[in-house]
Order: C-alpha cells, then structure tokens, then sequence
C-alpha cells in the first residue's frame, strides 16, 4: 500500500465513479480497476459496491478513506517539511461559500497567486457549514468559514470580517408571515452551522417552539427560500449583501439580536506546518479586514 494507490483510492472515493476517477488519475479504467483491485486483496475485504450508474463505499471503504486521508497528509507534510524553507510550491485546496469566494477571497488569491505561482490552487465552493467538516476531515487545506462557537481542538481560525445576522422575509409576504417576527411565523433555517446554533439557543432561551417551515444548506438558497414566501429567515448580512435577490426581500427592524458572524479562514495546526498553507494564512494576517470589504 503506497501513497499513490491511497491517493487513488481517495480520488475514487470522493468522485464514486470509476471512469471519472480513471480520467482525474490520468490512468486507464483497467489500470485504475487493478490498483482498487490490490488496496482490497491487501485490506482483505471489497472497498465499493459497484453497478452500471456508479459506486458506493462499504463500510471497510469508509474506514479506509478516515486512515488514507490522514496518511497522504502526513506524507505531505514531511515532504514539505523537507523542502527548503523558501521553496513555496505543491498543492494547496481551498473551500468557501460562493458569497466568500467573491467578496473576501478574490484580492487574497489574486496576491497569493502572483507571490507564488509554482503553487497548484484549487478552490472548491459548497455550503458554509460544511467548512470546518472539510477541514477537520483532512479534505481541504484551508477554508473560509464562520468563528465556531466553541473552540475545536486541532482547528485554528483567523478572522477576517464580521458581519451581523439579520431575520429576512419576502418583500410580498404571504397570508403566514408579516413584516414583524413572532414565535409562530414559519421560519427557514440552516440545517446547521453557526447561524442555526445561535437561532436555537435564542428560542430555547425564550421558551418558542419553531415552526420550522424549511432547513437548507448555504445561504444562497436559504435567501432564495425567503424569496419565494416559504418563511423568515436568517442569514449573514454580508451575504445578503452579494444576493442577487437581495432586493427581494426585506430585514426585519424588530427581530431578535444575535451575535454578529465573525468569518475567518480556518486550518488544522498539521496543515499549517505546510509552506504553502503556511504562506496563505501569514498574508491574510497581513491584510486588513476593510481591505476584504467587511462592514
């Protein structure tokens, strides 16, 4: 069992299909069949579950990506613990929210890039919640998401704006929801993350059982579900801000107060320790927040 066998395995795990793998890998189908074929015989069990449309992971397959994930880590912190301190070069994975990627992140590529340009950047969009997961799980090097409420051991955060969080409701509101928030208005939340924890222990606090009209994931489509009259919601105001629906719909002046969202990149302390992420962390130390535009 070799790094390249487990970085295959893992290119195959996350994209669940063989061919698709194949041609990410630069190999050829059989080729990519026979190197999952040798991971199985050495692990002593089937890695995926395998029919016409794609693939599935048994459960030794999940095991297996937990230890190989961690494995192709450490290697490649000790190949870069071995490169010379001012050779900044490989590959560095970033993963942020569409709202992230145009409204902190372009001026800190944009540097990044031109400082060091033998850097392999690969940046990957999804749900802000997700990013601590990504990170932790060894998925991505960096990622830009909101400071957890309670500090999680091996995750190292850098601020980099703040914003408040504001409740938001169609600017037509329907029959079930006026322009003033009660506990009874349908509420559309996200399904997890910093935002639904605050919402939740504000309601806990004030004894209201919501009603839950709908749980999304990102705030893109949480502010698209307040658009279409389905509840009031919560998001950050940044994002809002970058909506293109923000015209559509309208803050409530007599909701309640959270706590603003402090947004940041995040890192494991292992990944820090490579110059590439390393760099990336010490020049957006370097930036000032007004810089990226937080408000």
């Amino acid at each position: 069992m070799d790094i390249d066998s487990l970085e295959t395995f893992i290119n195959t795990a996350e994209l669940l299909h063989f061919g698709r793998a194949s041609r990410a890998r630069n190999l050829s189908p059989s080729a990519l069949t026979r190197a999952i074929q040798r991971l199985e015989e050495e692990v002593g069990q089937p890695l995926f579950l395998r029919d016409n449309r794609g693939a599935a992971l048994t459960e030794a397959g999940g095991e297996l990506l937990v230890y190989a994930r961690g494995a192709v880590q450490d290697w490649r912190a000790f190949k870069n613990g071995l490169a010379a301190e001012n050779a900044v070069s490989g590959a560095l994975s970033l993963y942020a929210s569409v709202t992230a990627v145009y409204s902190l992140l372009p001026k800190l590529l944009e540097t990044y890039r031109a400082r060091f340009p033998d850097v392999h950047l690969e940046l990957r969009t999804g749900a802000a919640e997700r990013a601590v997961e990504q990170v932790l799980s060894g998925e991505i090097d960096l990622a830009v998401a909101a400071l957890p409420d309670r500090k999680q051991a091996r995750l190292e955060f850098l601020p980099l704006a703040e914003t408040p969080l504001v409740f938001i409701a169609p600017k037509t509101p329907g029959p079930s929801i006026t322009a003033r928030f009660s506990g009874e208005a349908p509420l559309v939340l996200p399904r997890s993350g910093t935002a639904r924890q605050r919402v939740d222990v504000w309601l806990r606090k004030n004894n209201i059982t919501p009603n839950i009209a709908s749980e999304v994931s990102g705030n893109e489509a949480l502010i698209a579900m307040v658009r279409l009259g389905t509840g009031i919601g919560v998001a950050p105001k940044l994002a809002l801000e970058r909506s293109p629906l923000r015209d559509e719909v309208i803050v409530l002046k007599n909701a309640p107060k959270l706590e603003p969202y402090v947004v940041g990149l995040c890192s494991s302390q292992l990944n820090l320790k490579r110059a590439a992420v390393r760099e990336m962390w010490t020049l957006a130390a370097a930036m000032s927040p007004e810089k990226r535009g937080a408000k």
